[in-house]
């Protein structure tokens, strides 16, 4: 994988991850139970499981739209 498109993963992980933590701090242990169940357990973290909420536009507002949609969906069904 090219350095870039690491870098692009990495980013929009932190992205993902920064604005559900700011945005539901409320229910903060819920929010960390959806990381890691994106992502995995720890060891086999993977950054790049973040992509399924970017598009060709790369447009962060979008994304993350996507990603608390995905995560009030979650809630949702827990």
């Amino acid at each position: 994988m090219a350095q870039g498109t690491k870098n692009r993963l990495l980013q929009n992980a932190d992205i993902c991850r920064t604005h559900l933590r700011e945005t539901h701090a409320e229910c903060r242990e819920l929010v960390e139970e959806f990381i890691l169940e994106i992502e995995g357990p720890e060891h086999e973290n993977d950054p790049a499981q973040w992509s399924r909420f970017a598009d060709i536009k790369q447009s962060t507002t979008e994304m993350r739209q996507r990603v608390d949609d995905a995560f009030k969906a979650w809630l949702a069904g827990e």
